[in-house]
C-alpha cells in the first residue's frame, strides 16, 4: 500500500451530506463522470500538440462496463491519466474542497434551484456508490498506475493498480437502492439525454451508443436544410416542421454556439415556459433556459451552448448576470437579423411564417426598444387591399399558374404557385402590407387613419361594408394584437385606429337627404318615423338608435342594420374585464344602426302604416312589424357576440313567429 489517509475537508463527514442534499439528481453523476473522462482525452490532445507527449494517442473512446454480479459501474477513459501526486491533489483536496464549497451554497440556496447542478464533479459518484475506486495510469514517461479507494468516509487508500493502458477507470459500487444503474438501457437513457452530443464515442457492450456531432458545433455552410430539419425532428420528435431557423456562433465577447427553431404556435403553448435545451461544451445542462432567452423568445426551439453562463448559482442569481443579459440582448439581434434576411430575399416565406411568426415578432416590439427599432420595417398585416406584388430583388424564374379540380368535380379553381395542387389556398392567396405603405396608400381617402378588423368571422359584415367603399382594411386578429394596436398608436400618435365596427366612416353613408321626405299626416322625415318604430319594438332605454342610409350601388347587399361600439369605451371595457380577469360582458349601452336604404327596412315601415286595429290596439301588421324590428336588432346583435343559452332560445322562438306570420300573409 502506497499510502492511507484522511480527506482533507472541513464538513463533518460530507459524504451523507452529498446523498441527503443531492439526492433529487442523483443521475447526473454519470454526466459529471463522462465529462471528465472527455476532458480527460482533450488534455492529452493539448500536451500532444505542445510537444509534451510523443507517443501514440490512439482512437479517443469512453467506456462503460456494466457488472451485475459486482454490482459495479465502470466509466473508462484512454485520457491524460494521472500520478499518485496528481490523485492526492485533485482526488483528495481539490475534489472534496470544491465539495464542501458547493454544498454549503446549495444548502443556502436550497430554495432556488440551482441549474443543472452542474460542477458536482467526481464527487456526485458518492450519490449512488457505497464505494468508488480509480485505476490511473499517467501519459508520462516512466509513471506507475495507481489505485484509489474510498467507501464514503473521509478515509481513503492509494496504492499500485495492476492497470497496464493510459488513461483512468472509475469503478462505482452502487448502492442497493441504486441498482437501476445497472440496467444497460438506462444507461443508453442517461447517455442520450446528457452525452449524446460529446465529441467523444462512448461505448456500452462494444457499441457506440452517443451522436458525437453537435449540429450547432458546425459552420452554417457545411449544414443543409435537410440537416436543420433531421436535427429538429430528434429534438422534438413527432411535432410538426419549423417555420425557420437561426444558427448563433460567436466567440466574443462570449463564446455561444446554438441553432433557435422557430416552431408553429399551437393554442396550449406555455408562452412562459422556454423549450430551448441549455449545454455546456456540449455536455447537457437543463430543458429550460428562461433566464438566459429574452421573455418574448420563451416559445422558441432549440439548443445554445456557452461556456460563459455561470451554472452553479440560483436561477435569480442568473438573471441579474451581466454576461446572461448581453447574451440574451445578442440572441435577440441575432432573431432579429435572421428575420430582415428572410424578408428581404424570400418575401413569400416571410409571409407563410407571419401567423406564426408575427407573434414573436410583435410581442418582442412591446418588451424590446432595440429589438423593435430593428423589426419596425417588416411588421406586416393582412389587407383587404388587392396589391399587385412587388417585383424580387433577384430574379425568379417564371412558375406558371396552376389549375386544380375542387373537390365537387365540376369546378375549376385558380391558386397560387405557392399553393400545392389538390391543398386549400393558403394565406399566401392574400395580401400583406406593412403600415407605412397602408398609410401612404390610403392618405388621401382615408388622411392618417387605420380601419382594423379583429375577427374575421363576426366582423365579417363590416369589413365587406368597407371593401364596397374603396376603404381598405387590416386584420389584427392575433390574440396579442388587442394589446398591439395601443402599441401602434403610441408608435405613431398622429393615427388613428378604428375597428370596423366602431363607427361609419362618412365614406360609408349617403349624406343626400333629398330622399329623406316628411310625411304630411305625422310632419315627421322616415329616418324619424323608423326610429320610433324600433325604439317602442325594442324598449331598451340604454340602446342608442341611430337611422342612416349605407351607400351602396345594391343595398339589398348591406345590411339592414348594424351593432356600433365606439372604440374608446370597447377599449375601456376590455382593459377592465384583463385587470379583473374576467370575460368581457357586451355593454347594454350599444349603438343600433338602421340602414334607412335597406329594403327590408323601407317596406318594413310601408307594413306598420298599413295597419288595421283589431281587438286590444294592436293590429296583426303592427305586430309582424315589432316582431321584425326585434329580428333584426337579433341579426346586427350575432355580428357582435354569441348568444347565451336563454338568448339563443328566443332568437329561434322569434324566428319561428316571424316566419310563421309571413306564410299567413
Amino acid at each position: 500500500m502506497l499510502e492511507q489517509g484522511t480527506i482533507t475537508i472541513h464538513t463533518e463527514n460530507i459524504f451523507p451530506i452529498i446523498k441527503k442534499s443531492l439526492y433529487t439528481d442523483h443521475e447526473i453523476f454519470l454526466r459529471e463522470l463522462v465529462s471528465n473522462a472527455v476532458d480527460a482525452i482533450q488534455k492529452l490532445k493539448m500536451v500532444s500538440f505542445a510537444g509534451e507527449f510523443t507517443g501514440e494517442l490512439g482512437e479517443p473512446e469512453i467506456k462503460i462496463a456494466i457488472d451485475k454480479d459486482r454490482k459495479t459501474l465502470s466509466i473508462s477513459d484512454n485520457g491524460i491519466g494521472m500520478t499518485a501526486e496528481e490523485v492526492k491533489k485533485y482526488i483528495n483536496q481539490v475534489a472534496f474542497s470544491s465539495a464542501e464549497e458547493f454544498i454549503q451554497k446549495y444548502k443556502a440556496n436550497a430554495d432556488q434551484q440551482i441549474i443543472g447542478h452542474f460542477g458536482l464533479g467526481f464527487y456526485s459518484s458518492f450519490m449512488v456508490a457505497q464505494k468508488v475506486e480509480i485505476d490511473t495510469l499517467s501519459y508520462q514517461q516512466g509513471a506507475s498506475a495507481v489505485h484509489w479507494s474510498c467507501d464514503g468516509s473521509p478515509v481513503f487508500q492509494l496504492e499500485d493498480s495492476p492497470t497496464t493502458e493510459r488513461g483512468t477507470t472509475i469503478t462505482l459500487t452502487l448502492q442497493d437502492e441504486e441498482v437501476e444503474y445497472l440496467e444497460p438501457m438506462r444507461i443508453r437513457q442517461l447517455v442520450k439525454t446528457y452525452c449524446d452530443f460529446m465529441p467523444v464515442a462512448i461505448q456500452l457492450d462494444g457499441e457506440t451508443i452517443n451522436r458525437q456531432k453537435a449540429p450547432w458545433k458546425e459552420s452554417p455552410q457545411n449544414l443543409t436544410k435537410e440537416d436543420y430539419l433531421e436535427f429538429y425532428r430528434y429534438l422534438y420528435p413527432f411535432q410538426e416542421e419549423p417555420l425557420l431557423w437561426v444558427h448563433l456562433n460567436t466567440d466574443y465577447p462570449f463564446i455561444l454556439n446554438g441553432i433557435l427553431y422557430f416552431p408553429k404556435l399551437k393554442p396550449d403553448v406555455d408562452t412562459t415556459k422556454g423549450q430551448i435545451k441549455l449545454f455546456c461544451n456540449q455536455v447537457f445542462v437543463s430543458d429550460h433556459c428562461e433566464e438566459v432567452i429574452p421573455k418574448f423568445l420563451l416559445p422558441l426551439r432549440g439548443v445554445i451552448d456557452s461556456t460563459d453562463i455561470p451554472l452553479n448559482v440560483s436561477r435569480s442569481s442568473l438573471t441579474n448576470d451581466r454576461t446572461v443579459r448581453r447574451i440574451a440582448d445578442y440572441i435577440a439581434k441575432k432573431v432579429g437579423d435572421r428575420l430582415k434576411e428572410l424578408y428581404r430575399e424570400n418575401r413569400d416565406e416571410y409571409i407563410r411564417c407571419w401567423q406564426d411568426v408575427g407573434t414573436f415578432v410583435k410581442f418582442g416590439s412591446l418588451n424590446d426598444d432595440k429589438f423593435k427599432k430593428q423589426v419596425e420595417d417588416i411588421l406586416i398585416y393582412r389587407t383587404t387591399a388587392n396589391l399587385t406584388p412587388a417585383a424580387p430583388e433577384t430574379p425568379q424564374p417564371d412558375i406558371p399558374a396552376v389549375e386544380v379540380q375542387s373537390q365537387e368535380g365540376d369546378v375549376w379553381q385558380e391558386v397560387t404557385p405557392s399553393q400545392t395542387p389538390g391543398e386549400a389556398p393558403t394565406l399566401l392567396s392574400t395580401h400583406y402590407t406593412t403600415l407605412k405603405d397602408y398609410l401612404e396608400r390610403n392618405q388621401d381617402r382615408q388622411e392618417n387613419r387605420v380601419f382594423y378588423c379583429t375577427d374575421e368571422v363576426t366582423q365579417a359584415t363590416y369589413v365587406e361594408l368597407h371593401k364596397k367603399q374603396g376603404l381598405e382594411v387590416l386584420f389584427m386578429d392575433s390574440f396579442i394584437d388587442s394589446h398591439f394596436i395601443s402599441f401602434l398608436e403610441q408608435e405613431h400618435p398622429n393615427v388613428k385606429f378604428s375597428r370596423v365596427d366602431s363607427d361609419l366612416d362618412k365614406t360609408l353613408l349617403d349624406q343626400d337627404k333629398a330622399g329623406d321626405i316628411v310625411d304630411p299626416k305625422t310632419n315627421k322625415t322616415r329616418s324619424e318615423q323608423i326610429k320610433e318604430l324600433f325604439q317602442k319594438a325594442l324598449n331598451k332605454p340604454k340602446l342608442n338608435i341611430r337611422t342612416e342610409a349605407l351607400k351602396s350601388d345594391d343595398p339589398q347587399g348591406t345590411p339592414p342594420a348594424m351593432v356600433l361600439l365606439p372604440e374608446v369605451l370597447r377599449r375601456l371595457r376590455e382593459m377592465n374585464a384583463l385587470m379583473q380577469q374576467q370575460n368581457v360582458e357586451f355593454p347594454e349601452e350599444h349603438t343600433l344602426v338602421v340602414n334607412t336604404a335597406h329594403p327590408l327596412i323601407q317596406n318594413l315601415v310601408q307594413l306598420s302604416q298599413g295597419s288595421i286595429i283589431q281587438g286590444e290596439g294592436q293590429s296583426p301588421t303592427g305586430d309582424l312589424a315589432n316582431l321584425m324590428c326585434q329580428h333584426i336588432y337579433d341579426l346586427a346583435l350575432m355580428a357582435q357576440k354569441g348568444f347565451d343559452a336563454e338568448g339563443m332560445k328566443s332568437f329561434v322562438e322569434r324566428s319561428n313567429q316571424v316566419l310563421t306570420r309571413l306564410t299567413e300573409r
